[in-house]
């Protein structure tokens, strides 16, 4: 057995002594891996001030990013990096912080930042010591692993991606990947659970334009559809104006180019980008946590507006029950109040006047098609 490990430790040592080198690192770039940029992390853990925090001038801010131990709070013009009050309670029901939180912070006195500024101890610019009520989210179910839940446990856990946002951009392209209308259907749920208002970009229109019939279907349920290319720049100037004023959050499956948008869209923005499989034409993570971004003001003088990138959702989870799935679609109500029984599903029911308009086209066939799908993954 000694010996056997230490045949383990010298194929260890063999294999970090090939990765450090230049050939190892060409390989792995060659195959089409992002190689990681060094990049100064915020300390692990933050010292809180000594005082008490309830004498501690205070100040609001808005959460823009996460470390371990602590959250990036902007306030103003510029980004402190807060300590978590071990006193700090979410509201009942609700995850902790979420980027987009606006918070409350108790601010270290101006001795102990320059102590921490000298290099004697690393200090927190303050302490984050409650949240606001949220207005809006983005929220997506929790994906359940036997690592990190009770397999008993029924009850299913949300996890809040961007909180407080004015409007849900779901970015599409045409091709590569190419646009699946029934996944923007389920983006269409989320923005209407979570009180956001739906925008949809279809992106990569320089590489194949957009099909007419299924803009006018999206169109005909009251969507705002704006049709792009973050290449070229066409349609840009469309979706600054939709943009501005307002704080909006990317959704989309990864490789439709939202990374790509933002770096369009504001100058200096440096997003990661990579592109599609070529062999299943599905996206590639990139990004790997929700980033903020600010957009330039308008040339005119007006305001820029706020744009959240998250990472790329290939799948995304709906916690709705069969009988609350009806209510989002809404070409369903007129229909649904004349089915003959009141908890219809639409699917095998005599007598369903949903199913009857599908007939008769006043339903679209694919918003049908797509509310069974959803169905099936509901029951």
């Amino acid at each position: 057995m000694a010996r056997r490990k230490g045949k383990s430790q010298r194929r260890i040592k063999d294999w970090q002594r090939a990765m450090s080198s230049d050939s190892m690192a060409d390989k792995a770039t060659s195959r089409g891996r992002l190689t990681r940029r060094a990049v100064k992390l915020p300390p692990y853990r933050l010292e809180a001030p000594q005082d008490n925090l309830e004498l501690l001038p205070k100040t609001e801010g808005m959460v823009t990013g996460f470390f371990p131990g602590g959250a990036m709070v902007r306030v103003g013009g510029q980004v402190l990096l807060c300590g978590i009050a071990k006193t700090f309670r979410a509201p009942e029901g609700s995850s902790a912080l979420a980027v987009g939180d606006e918070v409350t912070v108790a601010m270290a006195l101006q001795e102990h930042l320059s102590v921490a500024a000298a290099g004697d101890k690393v200090r927190a610019d303050g302490m984050i010591l409650v949240r606001a009520p949220r207005r809006s989210a983005l929220v997506r179910p929790q994906p359940r692993s036997a690592k990190r839940f009770d397999k008993y446990e029924t009850q299913r856990l949300d996890k809040v991606l961007v909180a407080n946002i004015d409007q849900l951009m779901i970015i599409t392209s045409t091709c590569q990947p190419p646009l699946r209308p029934a996944g923007v259907d389920r983006f269409l749920i989320v923005a209407e659970r979570g009180e956001l208002a739906p925008l949809l970009v279809i992106n990569k229109i320089d590489l194949e334009p957009a099909d007419p019939a299924v803009v006018a279907g999206f169109v005909e349920l009251g969507l705002k559809v704006i049709c792009c290319s973050a290449v070229t720049g066409e349609g840009l100037e469309k979706l600054r104006a939709a943009l501005a004023g307002r704080r909006s959050v990317l959704g989309g499956a990864s490789g439709v180019g939202k990374s790509t948008l933002v770096n369009a869209l504001i100058p200096g923005a440096a997003a990661a980008t990579r592109g599609v499989r070529m062999k299943d034409e599905r996206g590639r993570h990139t990004t790997a946590a929700a980033r903020v971004y600010d957009l330039p003001p308008a040339p005119e003088g007006g305001p820029g507006g706020m744009i959240v990138d998250t990472p790329g959702i290939r799948e995304l989870g709906i916690d709705l029950t069969a009988a609350q799935l009806p209510w989002y679609f809404p070409e369903f109500e007129e229909h649904g109040s004349r089915c003959h029984f009141k908890d219809c599903t639409h699917t095998h029911e005599p007598d369903c006047a949903v199913r009857t308009a599908v007939e008769a086209g006043t339903i679209p066939a694919r918003r049908y098609g797509s509310y069974l799908r959803i169905l099936e993954t509901l029951l």
